[in-house]
């Protein structure tokens, strides 16, 4: 599916934003960092957090309100940056 083919997103809409990394405090706070810096009405409630079998990877999910394809460029920059972070999906 080429980029022409892709499903358009109307904007603003709900979307949520997964990612993965180390289990470890420090990940969980850097991922609502990152939101609250580029959501401007970020709501903490709509974060969802599971953790791996064995308690080692944790995937956290924030439902976002986005604004359009700018911001959700700079989030996944941004939380790919961090060496904890495995994979932004």
């Amino acid at each position: 599916m080429s980029e022409q083919d892709a499903p358009k997103i109307e904007f603003p809409c709900d979307y949520p934003i997964k990612v993965m990394g180390k289990a470890h405090p420090d990940f969980h706070a850097f991922v609502l960092e990152v939101m609250q810096r580029h959501v401007g009405d970020f709501d903490p409630n709509r974060v969802t957090v599971r953790d791996s079998s064995k308690g080692t990877f944790q995937a956290i999910t924030a439902t976002i309100v986005c604004t359009g394809k700018p911001q959700l460029e700079a989030i996944f920059a941004d939380l790919k940056e961090h060496p904890m972070v495995h994979m932004v999906i």
